[in-house]
């Protein structure tokens, strides 16, 4: 192979210089991730941001978004408002600096603010450089200034409009540009409302409001508690171990420190950490700071305290974390975040403030609570017990052969390809939708496990429960990735896995029990996109007979109903005579309707039609877009409040999409 030579086709003319804000436009999916939903959505929050951080150093009290019904929004804070004096370098106002200028802002130690949210500083300029238009005001010393732009442009500088009729502060408007988010430029109110919600929480005594001009919805956020409301928020639905909860706040250097944590009668660990107001879903040195000092001083009390017996071995840290729900908030001056995501912290000195915060006042709140520290340990005691129960049952269902992967479970009838990235496995419940599944399946890419009935409610079981029950140990082994310390998403077997069940009720039961066995145990699964639910025909409208016979599928009610009046529509517009005294489906055209009751019901052609053939089947991929609201979801809906889900019955019983329910 030849190499080339020639100099003149490669020069200095070749190589481009994006200026200002052109790099923002060029690779936005660089600066917020993307260009879809999730992007849309990121600009809030970097505006937003800055208003918290106001906050955050104590000199706003209110931030207020306001979704326009223009398609733009609206952010308003009473803080200090962005200066608008002279910038001594860019020779432009401060204001304008901050809206067009990257890494500019008050956040890199030049006193604007001990700590923040924001890291890179590119916020507020990334989002006027996305936006077909944005217009800041600012009031300072009770007069008003604006300016504004066009696609990071600037086209009125900024002017001083005289005095002002709202407290100093900041306002932006802004509005997404549609060349750049060509999916979609629309706000989701219940986005906006989540965000602001947890903002709240982590910043007591800010008051937050969203309202919603299209839709006149509005909401507003208040919390005097902070971070122990957070707390009181996750548990609810649950068994407290104790109606008190732990908090403490101190500052450690020149960085602060703030827990809270209560316990209550689950299986799962909740841990929201936090650095400067942003979750850190992947931990850092705060979690680990927090961790280590739990363990230990519940360790050195139960020790102290004879609760455990001096041959037994250290409760672990899983152990002592059964049924934990804490928030951990450290605010410092200089974050490291792992990544322009930020969902690890990796300042080395955090877990040192953590952990020295933790053991001493988690050790006065033990002595001076000596009910609720016995509790504690009572149940983490439990948990060791179950968990060396649960060690005992999985070695007996190894010695059976059942997790070897050459002994695969007898319900499933396996796929040939040993490609994953082609294989898909179907969980069937029933004999005979599986042995329709079965018969009309691609028998080269797609497997069927046979399920009997109803699976276990793992949200109220351990795993030592679990390896005796037969259906979910099948479960496991077809899976191949293992489960608990052994669980290895690399073993996956399949890339879908696709939860076929009947179009009804029972279906959906035995599709959330699924779900909450794969969110409260192989949660990496869903989280990597390969769980999927298959969306079987409810009904099956029948037009002709014999070699003519055709079937239009029908997947609910209400496109029953759509598909009914539309025929009904069309055939009167043709002139043709309708009988109104007749079936629905006879005036709309068709000789018969049939209703599937369930999966089995179908035969294996009309099963592999309609809900396992790639080219015409409907998947609906599980996401876990909000791990806290899914929790209290499956709190609700499978855990031991039998009230609570009374409640939520009675308040959702005439809603039939799911998506419409008021979680």
């Amino acid at each position: 192979m030849s190499k080339r030579t020639n100099a003149e086709s490669y020069d200095g003319s070749q190589i481009q210089v994006l200026e200002g804000l052109e790099p923002v436009r060029k690779r936005p999916g660089m600066y917020i991730g993307s260009t879809g939903y999730d992007g849309i959505h990121h600009l809030i929050k970097e505006i937003a941001d800055n208003s918290i951080d106001e906050a955050i150093a104590g000199f706003a009290s209110r931030v207020d978004v306001r979704i326009l019904a223009d398609g733009g929004l609206m952010v308003t804070d009473d803080g200090r408002g962005i200066p608008v004096d002279k910038h001594p370098k860019t020779g432009l106002s401060t204001l304008e600096t901050v809206l067009t200028v990257l890494h500019a802002g008050g956040k890199f130690g030049g006193g604007g603010y001990k700590v923040s949210s924001g890291l890179h500083g590119v916020g507020s300029s990334v989002v006027n450089a996305l936006s077909s238009r944005l217009a800041a005001e600012v009031v300072r010393n009770g007069q008003l200034y604006r300016i504004e732009f066009e696609r990071g442009r600037t086209t009125l500088p900024l002017k001083k409009l005289g005095k002002a009729d709202r407290p100093d502060g900041t306002r932006v408007v802004f509005y997404p540009d549609e060349t750049i988010f060509k999916e979609t430029t629309e706000f989701d109110y219940k986005w906006v409302v989540n965000y602001l919600k947890h903002q709240a929480y982590l910043t007591k005594g800010v008051y937050a409001t969203v309202y919603d001009e299209r839709t006149k919805q509005r909401q507003a956020f208040y919390f005097e508690g902070g971070i122990r409301s957070y707390v009181k928020s996750l548990n609810v639905g649950k068994e407290v171990l104790s109606e008190d909860i732990f908090y403490v706040e101190k500052q450690v250097e020149d960085s602060m420190v703030e827990v809270a944590v209560q316990y209550n009668d689950t299986y799962v660990e909740t841990i929201r950490p936090f650095a400067n107001n942003v979750l850190t879903p992947d931990g850092g040195t705060h979690l680990v700071g927090f961790r280590s000092a739990l363990t230990r001083v519940i360790n050195d009390y139960a020790r102290k305290n004879n609760l455990l017996k001096e041959k037994e071995s250290n409760l672990s840290g899983d152990d002592i974390r059964e049924g934990l729900t804490a928030v951990i908030l450290v605010k410092l001056p200089d974050p490291q975040f792992e990544g322009q995501t930020k969902n690890k912290l990796g300042n080395p000195e955090v877990r040192r403030y953590v952990d020295q915060v933790m053991s001493e006042y988690f050790s006065y709140y033990l002595e001076e609570n000596p009910a609720v520290a016995k509790k504690i340990v009572s149940k983490a005691l439990l948990a060791a017990r179950a968990r060396k129960a649960a060690r005992a049952a999985r070695d007996n269902v190894i010695r059976k052969g059942a997790f070897e992967g050459l002994n695969l479970p007898s319900k499933l009838t396996d796929c040939s390809s040993r490609n994953r990235k082609e294989c898909e496995l179907f969980i069937v419940e029933g004999n005979s939708a599986a042995g329709s599944a079965k018969e009309g399946r691609d028998s080269k890419i797609q497997a069927i496990l046979s399920l009997r009935g109803k699976v276990l409610n793992t949200e109220r079981a351990r795993l030592d429960k679990m390896f005796a029950n037969a259906e979910i140990v099948s479960l496991i082994k077809a899976m191949g990735v293992g489960i608990g310390d052994q669980f290895d998403i690399n073993g996956l077997r399949y890339d879908k896995i696709v939860f076929m069940t009947d179009a009804d009720v029972d279906g959906a039961h035995i599709s959330t029990l699924l779900m909450t066995f794969f969110f409260r145990y192989m949660s990496e699964v869903i989280e990597a996109g390969h769980v999927y639910l298959a969306k079987p025909p409810l009904f099956g409208l029948i037009k002709g007979t014999g070699s003519n016979r055709k079937i239009e599928y029908v997947y609910d009610e209400v496109a029953l109903e759509k598909t009914l009046a539309k025929r009904i529509e069309e055939r009167k517009a043709a002139g043709t005579k309708i009988d109104e005294s007749a079936e629905r489906f006879k005036q709309a055209g068709f000789t018969a309707q049939q209703r599937f009751k369930g999966l089995g019901e179908m035969d294996a052609a009309q099963l592999w039609e309609t809900t396992m053939n790639p080219a015409n089947r409907t998947l609906v991929r599980v996401n876990i877009e909000d791990a806290e609201k899914a929790d209290a979801i499956f709190t609700k809906l499978m855990g031991q409040g039998v009230e609570l889900r009374k409640n939520f019955i009675q308040t959702n019983a005439s809603k039939v999409n799911l998506d419409d329910l008021d979680f």
